[in-house]
């Protein structure tokens, strides 16, 4: 263990106590933020992952009921439940159109189905999407809090510092130094949580906009196909 660490160890335990609880929430920000971002890291990845395996796989189907038979198989894939949800709303909207009305489908239940299957896809993506968002958040509330948290521990430890200035009658490095340095690592520690917390909050949103934006080209496209399969089934 070099000096420099046990000095700066020494430091911390010799802190005050409203230091020493800077310190510690500053502990528990930066434990709970390498978490958050190892969590959403593996959780994204695997989004993109499976979207991709699961968006391959699906124009390589040569109808909707064969693609949705393959989709149970993927239903870890976002993708894959966005497809699902809209192949049962349309098929629910089918039957329901079927059930209710024994001559051939008219133009405006044909407009509700449409409308049926659009909204479901557009649930979806809003469901898939949360779950990507979840936990990111906190790294925003991490970087924008974390800073001033540790400004508030260096402000205190320099008020203390002065306070033993005026008490001792001294103002020597030996005496200020200690005092000082001991406030600025609460500065340090807030940023050293608070830069890591800013970059990955700024990559996952990234990352979430990409897949949001695929989400909704998959969406336009499987919503076309959706129109002109019910399309060929009113005219057949």
């Amino acid at each position: 263990m070099t000096t420099e660490t046990i000095g700066l160890f020494y430091m911390l335990i010799n802190a005050g106590p409203v230091v020493k609880f800077v310190m510690l929430l500053l502990l528990f920000f930066s434990i709970t933020s390498w978490a958050i971002i190892f969590i959403k890291f593996r959780y994204i990845r695997k989004a993109f992952k499976e979207s991709a395996d699961f968006t391959d796989m699906f124009w390589q189907c040569q109808n909707l009921t064969d693609a949705f038979s393959k989709a149970k198989s993927l239903r870890s894939s976002p993708t894959a439940r966005i497809f699902i949800a809209a192949y049962m709303e349309m098929a629910r909207s089918e039957n329901k159109d079927e059930k209710n009305t024994q001559i051939k489908r008219t133009q405006n239940s044909y407009f509700q189905i449409i409308g049926s299957i659009k909204r479901s896809l557009n649930r979806s993506i809003g469901v898939e999407i949360r779950r990507l968002v979840q936990l990111v958040p906190f790294l925003a509330t991490a970087g924008n809090t974390a800073p001033f948290i540790g400004l508030f521990g260096t402000v205190w430890g320099i008020m203390g510092t002065f306070h033993g200035i005026g008490v001792s009658g001294s103002a020597s490095l030996a005496v200020v130094a200690p005092g000082i340095s001991e406030a600025l690592i609460a500065t340090a520690a807030g940023l050293a949580v608070a830069i890591p917390s800013v970059i990955a909050y700024n990559y996952f949103t990234d990352r979430i906009r990409a897949l949001d934006s695929e989400w909704q080209s998959y969406s336009a496209d499987l919503s076309s196909i959706m129109e002109r399969d019910i399309q060929k089934q009113m005219e057949g």
